[in-house]
């Protein structure tokens, strides 16, 4: 009994010893959930996220109430200012600093005087005790009014704080925000000043807006994905490079968010990884970005450019997020409804000031009008019997009542008060007519306020213009908008490597240099094999991969070509089937393998080619000698099977065992011309139909080019060619009886010539300048590829006269030799030319009409051979 009491008492020990610790457990887990959200709350409220109203975080909310007490005007010591801020922000000197070296760099809040450090190089701000501050104009106008701002005690319980300042401007969208919070992240990227409050002023008219970023370092941006800045979207960003020469380019603005520095490092390491070939970079930057890419001889500039978007710096990608914390709660918002928070904000905030000055002019009036009562019909001689202090307020009080029925509201004690305090030197010098007149002011400023509060929108509307006015020069957009083709990397990376196989063992790669070569590739480039049972796959190119022995096929693979088709004849064992067929391989997942079609098990290539270019050979075909076909041998087209999907089984050609398949004619395209459209944005030529439709190109057709400068230029129409839109005139398929007009001014001669010739060289990728001279003065001033021009022309008879006429370019003068003078047109430089013929534009539908006459006429003559061997 003793020992079972004794094992009782331990087992009830130990249970409360297992409550305690279980309470304990509770009370932790409960007292890190509280911390946890307490920490979380107050970092995404008072560090991290800005406000949706007045566009700043806590710190920087701060940083200006500190400045605007410091306000007089002049300069002060940023080692100053921080110390004033610290009164209020209780984070250190540190992040005061550096958000107010923020605030400063934006150029629109503050003044700055001293090396503030330059965000385009990345170079830092001097120490705060060298640099000085102070509130910009502009601030002063739109963020600050003691009397529409409610305060708050600070940290220490000392000072009073805004809660918010009074803004009356889209702060938040002008300057851009970046933060990271527990848990939640914001960035709002900075748009144009003149163009927020534009279309802050159609938001009050009740129009619809739409709002793109612009930022100080300038650049290029595709804004097609912003999504009006919220989660899910994507800003491209380039920098602005020019063409100087076919050895030289220059970098005149980079990405926001990309210093010079990094875009530098970024060349030189692309460069480094054989990505793109370049001879030496020079930052030349000063007051304005410059950097200088030297090319090495044989370089294409046009192709360097895409090289350094695909590989450098010189393209990012930013992806906006846009959260602000509005009544105390993070929102998610688009830029647009953002636009409209802060809008309605200046909205409120101007009606709420017009309300305090219709009260502060009524308190005016009242007091005006009192005094003038008291001091006109001598009221101040009621008191001087009087002994008491009550018995002056109520002598005062009734002198008053007979004349108080015009005015606007009683008469309370603190108005009796204030008349006895009117000094008698007042009295004796009260003018009526400067009262009378006062008076009159007021009620005209006061009919004027109550006109604002009527017409409230018009009044922000005009608020915005006078911010516009004042404020807007200098400040017009610096990034272009623009959209950007997509880059294939592998399309324009430099050929760094050569691709080898060694059959025997199966490896492939670039560094079996010993082995066969392949062809000339890239580091990034992918790898397609066949093997000889129909089965392939795609792999990454590397120094040495295994891909099976005794592969069929290696070649480089492009995903998105569907101008490679693969032609196959291949034998389905199971069933003693042989099948052909026809198909591209444009989508795949890498590393895995595919069967030759689907539900075919056991496999046997026959036969195989790669297109390039969708060519369809002639083959013939043996039988074995034991099979029982009547016809041993036939011929057998490809160009009469479809392309299809790459799973697809194919046509039978037989069912009878093959001997030998050999190729008796090799074949041309089957695929058709190849639709191009010119992006006279971006200056490049596409086959996704972005832009203007050029023409159907088949293997032999070319482009020509018109250029401002007097040059033409033939190239083929490969998809990385780039024509800059501010020099080209016009872009169009080149055919050997096209003719180019054209009328220039020669500057030797001091005449204007016209001319009209063939093209009669054939070098592609060349520009040939057909002016007659190289005269400074020698100018082009019309030039067109249209068969039949017909311009508008106004040259100067005399100081003030001029003569216009109008001309038909092909009854003036005749095709003559390119590098020919042409006929004199006048003796003078025309005033100006214009085409007024109609433009004749290449059509889609016209093109897909020849190209359906052109397969039909094929048809037909296959049939008539087919005939006529039968």
């Amino acid at each position: 009994m003793e020992e079972n009491n004794e094992n009782l008492d331990d087992n009830l020990e130990e249970n409360e010893i297992d409550a305690s610790k279980v309470t304990q457990i509770d009370v932790i887990e409960d007292m890190y959930k509280d911390y946890f959200l307490d920490y979380a709350s107050y970092v995404i409220l008072e560090r991290a996220i800005p406000t949706a109203q007045d566009g700043l975080k806590p710190v920087q909310r701060r940083i200006l109430h500190s400045m605007f007490l410091m306000n007089d005007g002049r300069f002060h010591k940023v080692a100053n200012i921080i110390g004033q801020t610290m009164q209020f922000h209780p984070h250190g000197d540190a992040a005061i600093g550096d958000a107010l070296v923020h605030i400063g760099q934006k150029d629109l809040m503050i003044d700055c005087q001293g090396n503030w450090g330059d965000v385009r190089t990345g170079d830092r701000a001097a120490a705060s005790r060298y640099i000085e501050a102070r509130l910009s104009k502009f601030a002063l106008d739109i963020a600050f009014n003691p009397k529409t701002t409610n305060f708050q005690l600070s940290y220490d319980g000392r000072k009073k704080e805004p809660i918010m300042l009074p803004m009356k401007f889209p702060l938040l969208l002008a300057q851009g925000v970046e933060g990271i919070a527990v848990g939640l992240s914001t960035k709002i990227l900075p748009h144009n000043f003149v163009e927020l409050i534009k279309a802050s002023i159609s938001l009050l008219k009740g129009k619809k807006v739409q709002i793109f970023p612009d930022f100080h370092t300038g650049g290029l941006a595709d804004f097609s994905n912003y999504n009006g800045g919220k989660r899910g979207g994507k800003v491209r960003v380039r920098a602005k490079i020019n063409i100087i020469d076919k050895r030289h380019l220059t970098i005149t603005e980079i990405p926001y968010g990309t210093t010079t520095t990094g875009v530098i490092d970024s060349i030189i390491k692309a460069n480094n990884k054989n990505k793109i070939k370049i001879k030496k970079v020079i930052d030349n930057t000063a007051a304005d970005v410059e950097i200088s890419v030297e090319l090495p001889s044989g370089a294409s500039p046009e192709m360097t450019m895409d090289a350094l978007y695909a590989f450098t710096d010189c393209e990012i990608s930013i992806s906006p997020n846009a959260c602000t914390i509005n009544e105390d709660t993070p929102v998610f918002t688009t830029v647009e409804e953002l636009l409209q928070i802060c809008t309605d904000q200046t909205q409120f905030l101007l009606e709420w000031e017009l309300k305090i000055r219709k009260k502060e002019l009524e308190d005016k009036w009242h007091q005006s009008s009192l005094e003038k009562i008291f001091i006109e019909n001598k009221i101040y001689q009621d008191i001087e019997d009087c002994e008491s202090w009550e018995e002056v307020l109520e002598a005062i009080d009734n002198g008053l009542k007979p004349f108080i029925k015009n005015l606007k509201r009683e008469v309370v004690e603190d108005d009796l008060i204030r008349l006895t305090e009117i000094k008698i030197k007042r009295i004796s010098k009260y003018n009526k007519f400067k009262a009378d007149e006062l008076l009159k002011a007021i009620e005209e400023e006061l009919k004027e306020v109550e006109h604002h509060l009527i017409h409230i929108v018009e009044y922000t509307i005009a608020y915005y213009k006078d911010l516009l006015q004042k404020y807007g020069k200098g400040r017009e957009r610096k990034t272009e908008i623009t959209n950007f083709g997509t880059i294939n990397a592998a399309s324009v990376v430099v050929n760094n490597a050569k691709l080898y196989i060694n059959r025997a063992e199966g490896f492939m790669g670039y560094g079996l240099k010993k082995d066969e070569f392949i062809s000339e590739c890239s580091d990034i480039d992918d790898v397609i094999v066949f093997y000889k049972d129909g089965s392939y796959k795609v792999v990454r190119i590397a120094d040495k991969v295994f891909i099976g022995k005794h592969p069929l096929h290696v070649a480089i693979w492009k995903k998105g070509d569907k101008r490679m088709v693969y032609n196959m004849v291949y034998a389905d064992l199971n069933k003693g089937v042989n099948y052909a067929k026809r198909f591209n391989v444009s989508a795949i997942t890498r590393d895995k393998q595919y069967p030759v079609a689907s539900k075919i098990e056991k496999s046997k290539v026959l036969h195989f080619s790669a297109n390039p270019n969708g060519e369809a050979e002639i083959i013939s075909v043996q039988l074995t000698q034991s099979c029982s076909a009547k016809k041993k041998e036939f011929e057998y087209d490809f160009a009469e099977l479809a392309v299809k999907g790459r799973s697809s089984r194919g046509n039978i050609i037989t069912k009878y065992p093959i001997r030998k398949i050999k190729v008796t004619q090799q074949g041309t395209s089957t695929l058709g011309a190849i639709k191009i459209w010119y992006d006279d944005t971006t200056g490049r030529i596409n086959s996704s139909a972005y832009g203007k439709y050029v023409g159907a190109f088949e293997e032999e057709d070319k482009i020509i080019a018109l250029y401002q400068d007097g040059s033409y230029e033939l190239t083929n129409y490969e998809l990385t060619n780039r024509f800059d839109p501010k020099t080209i005139i016009e872009l169009r398929k080149w055919h050997k009886d096209m003719v180019v007009s054209s009328i220039h001014y020669d500057g030797e001669r001091k005449s204007t010539y016209v001319k009209r010739f063939n093209i009669e060289t054939n070098t592609l990728n060349q520009k040939f300048n057909f002016l007659p001279n190289e005269y400074v003065s020698t100018k082009l001033l019309f030039g067109s590829l249209h068969p039949n021009p017909v311009v508008e022309y106004k040259v100067r008879a005399g100081r003030s006269k001029s003569i216009e006429g109008e001309l038909k370019l092909t009854d003036f003068i005749d095709i003559k030799g390119w590098k020919s003078l042409g006929n004199k047109l006048s003796d003078s430089k025309l005033i100006s030319v214009k085409a007024i013929h109609k433009e004749i534009e290449p059509s889609e539908e016209d093109d897909d009409a020849k190209a359906k006459a052109k397969a039909s006429k094929r048809e037909a003559t296959e049939e008539d051979k087919q005939n006529t061997l039968f």
